[in-house]
């Protein structure tokens, strides 16, 4: 009682109709409710498998032929209910073998996708049985296998079986398993119970499972092989090695397959073929074919499969049946002597007993009297060329062609396509030329007027020109050609249309109606070639061409190769590169090291290299360097791009030459001699085992005492003494080795050992200045065998780690530091200690201050003043600190003349102050809120323009609009 859609879609012009077939007879779906037809779709309605089981095709159909496509098999899951009827109790002796059968009721076969599972339920749900090396269940048979029984087995068994299209279950009617009580099995060889056929037919590319279980006491092992060659890697063994899955299954993977059981006891094998078949697949197919009619068809198919498939044609959805004029043989389909009848669809089918494939396509038999699509003609051609006239008409069957000329039947020369050719044609050939086409369906004529002119000629000048890159040239084409005909000109350079869009404004055309002039500017290299102007009028085409060449510099010369290296030289070799029309100069020859910056010259031996030279010895090299080499060739005319790079080669060991630069020495701790330098850059180290040889003694004595420094990075050495007193000179030398042995040594430096350590500060003192400021003083500490650099001090708040906090330092003797970028109402800790060369001096016990609570954040308001003369009275409303915000003591007014950066202040406890500014000026004057926390923010600024004897009000409030008490005299608002 399911509703069935079956597709079917065609490609047709007129679009077709459709049809369908069960088991070969056609669907009425007018006389019969249950089917409907939508779109060449067929949709069954409460479909049942007594009556709708079966193959169905789709037809379709339009005024050319018809199609009909492959088998589509329509079958119907279901699974029947078990039989009520209770089965008997199965009773064993521990130990031994058992199968309990399933049994299972009617059900779908599998097919595709429509499968049976089986499972087993133990004593009641959900307890299922697992399967392991003891317990098996066949998906071919439903039984449940367990090799060796055990008093854990005893119990009651169900089979379930499941369809996976439906998801219906059924469960058997349970089976009791017991032990009988006469005593346990003794062990015994293994026996096969479930394996899979001697022959397994399988389709290639899907899954293959092949089972394999056995009784036995002790519990046997299964092994799997393939008696030709090995088990596919792809395969794998599944439910304790009882299942051998082949995914993927290929014609290679077929052959015979041996499981074997194998105990304490003894062994047995069963073996079994696997054949593996392929459905048709298409190797050639047929195309849509239009013929005349009288010829002959000639179509083949050829398809591969296993079995080979075979082969049968339909014309218009009926099979066609060799006769007279048809052959069908092995996919070959011949047809003799074409007829309109034999026009339609027609489809070829590659079949073996696992499937078939179609192949459609439309023979279309031509039939249809002679047309010409251009008629009259109209040609044009020059004296003493051959001249052809073409007759090509559209017609069915091919025509029958006739030639005359004025009247008169002529046939100069009539090529097998049944064109007219004329040889060394003369003004004489001129006239009408007429093609008559016949065949059974009626005649056409076409007429070919033709005229016969003199021949175009063509000079280009000049003919060879040299010129140096930079400079320009003009070409040239002059033409001679009949006056009634129009002349059109081509540039090409080597052989190829000339493009000067894509070549920088470098050409130029300069025309008019019998001459071409091509300008080249600023000529470069890849402008060299061979030109050509080729003029065309409709009767010609005349081709002249010149040959530019263009002097340059040479070109890149070929790889260098490095045939001999040494610790300081490199022979190198190349082969010459093009010398762009100028003889080559000289060679310059380049090196570059993971060191240098970039490609540098090189001396080399000759020097200097000249034109004709093809090798050079490069010189004066750092040994253990690794090189590339390059070469750059010059002419008269300049220098060339360089060569492709060498390989990267590495100069030999050498003993090092180069001694450490800036050898010094100070800084340190008490008793220890701090030796520095810079280091050898790698470029001069000269080889592998690099370093430094560190030699020093105290002024006055005469033995030098001398250190390894292994590390060719390192820049520093420091030896201690306990014997020395602090500022002890010493005389330095640093020098340098490798694995080659030892090099220079630097000059010699004196070099003092480390100072005396600082001493603890005292007297710290700390005033909060403002909210963001505290002032912090203290006193040196008592004279020690150090002298102090400078001193630091760090601030870190209360709840912090001394490490989160900032660290300033002072130079000299400064004993007072201000710390600023405070956060306002913040405890702090504040310490001082001392530094010089040696490092840090104890630091002072900390001491706790508290920053002054913020300023306040309100900008005074309502700024409300009176201007008489230069006087201004200027008031606004007292500012009121908030909780977390210093109190105000006081405001501070600020008066900046405009154009000056000089500003005014005064200070007033009250909200109003008295100004008296001079005559003859503007000036800007702002308000700010004075508290201990610094401060606060400025109040808006407005502008004053001072005159005499002019009375002004204006209240200013934030950003409301200004009013005016009296006459506006140079008051604007800001």
């Amino acid at each position: 009682d399911k509703k069935v859609i079956m597709n079917c879609e065609a490609r047709g012009n007129p679009v077709p109709t459709y049809s369908w077939l069960i088991n070969g007879t056609i669907v009425d779906a007018e006389a019969d409710f249950r089917y409907s037809l939508i779109d060449g779709n067929l949709i069954i309605h409460n479909a049942s498998e007594a009556i709708d089981y079966g193959r169905y095709q789709c037809r379709a159909e339009n005024s050319i032929g018809t199609v009909q496509s492959r088998d589509a098999l329509l079958q119907f899951a279901y699974l029947g209910e078990f039989s009520g009827r209770a089965r008997g109790a199965v009773s064993v002796r521990e130990g031994q073998g058992v199968v309990l059968m399933c049994a299972p009721p009617p059900h779908s076969p599998a097919f595709g996708n429509l499968t049976i599972i089986y499972s087993w339920v133990f004593n009641e749900l959900p307890s299922f049985v697992a399967e392991d090396s003891r317990r098996f269940i066949s998906q071919e048979t439903g039984h449940l296998y367990i090799s060796k029984v055990q008093p854990s087995d005893v119990g009651s068994y169900v089979c379930q079986v499941k369809n996976t299209v439906t998801n219906a279950r059924v469960l058997s009617p349970p089976t009791p398993l017991t032990l009988k009580t006469d005593g346990v099995m003794g062990e015994y060889e293994p026996k096969i119970e479930a394996h899979f056929p001697q022959t397994v037919l399988a389709a290639k590319g899907i899954t293959v499972r092949l089972e394999c279980f056995a009784l036995g006491n002790p519990v046997p092992t299964i092994t799997w092989r393939k008696m030709s060659g090995n088990i596919p890697k792809k395969a794998r063994l599944r439910k304790s090695q009882a299942v051998l899955e082949i995914p993927n299954i290929q014609l290679e993977d077929s052959g015979s397959y041996e499981c074997k059981a194998e105990n304490t006891r003894g062994g047995t094998a069963f073996r079994g073929h696997l054949q593996v078949y392929t459905l048709p697949q298409w190797i050639s197919m047929i195309n849509d074919t239009q013929l005349d009619s009288g010829e002959q068809l000639h179509w083949e198919c050829r398809a591969t499969g296993k079995p080979r498939p075979t082969y049968r044609w339909l014309r218009n959805g009926e099979p066609l049946n060799s006769q007279s004029r048809v052959e069908m043989v092995n996919g070959e389909l011949i047809i003799h002597r074409l007829q309109q009848a034999d026009s339609g669809m027609y489809q070829c089918i590659a079949e073996n007993k696992y499937g078939a494939i179609y192949s459609s396509a439309e023979l279309k038999i031509l039939a249809s009297a002679p047309v010409f699509s251009t008629n009259p003609i109209r040609l044009i051609a020059t004296v003493g060329k051959d001249v052809s006239l073409e007759c090509r008409p559209r017609a069915s069957p091919k025509p029958r062609i006739s030639w005359r000329k004025n009247d008169r039947r002529v046939q100069i020369m009539l090529l097998r396509n049944n064109t007219l050719r004329i040889i060394n044609s003369s003004r004489s050939d001129e006239g009408s030329y007429v093609c008559r086409a016949e065949n059974q369906f009626g005649s056409a004529e076409l007429t070919i007027v033709l005229l016969v002119k003199e021949p175009m000629r063509v000079e280009l000048s000049p003919i060879r020109v040299e010129v140096t890159v930079g400079e320009s040239v003009v070409l040239s084409c002059k033409v001679t050609h009949d006056p009634s005909l129009d002349v059109s000109f081509l540039w090409l350079l080597n052989n190829q249309p000339l493009n000067t869009q894509q070549e920088g404004g470098h050409f130029e055309y300069i025309q008019t109606s019998s001459t071409a002039d091509l300008m080249i500017r600023s000529i470069l290299l890849k402008h060299a070639g061979k030109y050509g102007c080729r003029a065309q009028t409709s009767a010609d085409s005349v081709l002249a061409e010149a040959e530019l060449l263009v002097r340059g510099p040479p070109g890149p010369p070929g790889v260098v190769i490095v045939e001999e290296i040494t610790d300081t030289t490199a022979t190198l070799s190349w082969s010459h590169g093009v010398d762009n029309h100028s003889p080559i100069t000289t060679y310059n020859v380049q090196a570059r090291s993971p060191v240098s910056l970039g490609w540098q010259t090189v001396k080399t031996d000759p020097e200097p290299v000249t034109g004709n030279m093809e090798s050079a010895m490069a010189v004066e090299l750092n040994p253990w360097v690794e090189y590339e080499f390059r070469v750059v060739a010059t002419n008269g005319i300049g220098t060339g791009d360089p060569s492709t790079p060498s390989r990267a080669v590495r100069t030999k060991e050498a003993v090092p030459s180069v001694a450490p630069a800036n050898v010094r020495g100070g800084n340190g701790r008490r008793h220890e001699l701090v030796i520095s330098w810079e280091p050898v850059s790698e470029e001069f180290q000269n080889g592998e085992g690099f370093g430094y040889i560190v030699a020093f003694r105290a002024n006055g004595t005469r033995g030098w005492k001398e250190k390894m420094v292994t590390s060719a990075d390192s820049t520093t050495y420091k030896y201690r003494d306990e014997t020395f007193p602090p500022l002890t000179p010493f005389e330095v030398r640093v020098g340098v080795y490798n694995n080659k042995g030892d090099g220079p040594f630097s000059e010699v430096v004196t070099v003092f050992s480390a100072e005396g350590g600082e001493g603890q500060m005292c007297s710290l003192q700390a005033f909060a200045i403002s909210s963001s400021e505290i002032k912090v003083m203290w006193k040196p500490p008592n004279p020690g065998p150090g002298r102090p650099q400078g001193y630091e001090v760090s601030s870190w708040k209360d709840m912090e780690q001394e490490e989160m906090g900032k660290k300033k330092r002072t130079m000299g003797n400064e004993t007072t530091m201000l710390l600023t970028g405070l956060d306002g109402n913040t405890q702090y800790l504040i310490s001082v200690k001392g530094f010089n060369s040696v490092g840090q001096g104890p630091a002072s016990s900390p001491i706790k201050i508290s920053t002054k609570k913020n300023a306040p954040s309100l900008p005074p308001g309502n700024l409300m003043w009176i201007q008489e003369g230069n006087n201004v009275s200027l008031s606004w409303d007292p500012v009121k600190a908030r909780d977390n915000e210093s109190e105000v003591i006081g405001y501070k007014v600020l008066l900046r003349q405009e154009g000056r950066g000089h500003s005014q202040v005064m200070r007033t406890p009250n909200s109003a102050v008295v100004l008296t500014l001079p005559e003859g000026g503007t000036y800007i004057i702002e308000v700010r809120a004075v508290s201990e926390g610094g401060e606060g923010a400025a109040s808006a600024q407005v502008r004053v323009l001072t005159s005499s004897g002019k009375r002004s009000l204006c209240v200013f409030s934030d950003l409301k609009m200004c009013t005016f008490g009296g006459r506006l005299d140079g008051l604007i608002p800001l």
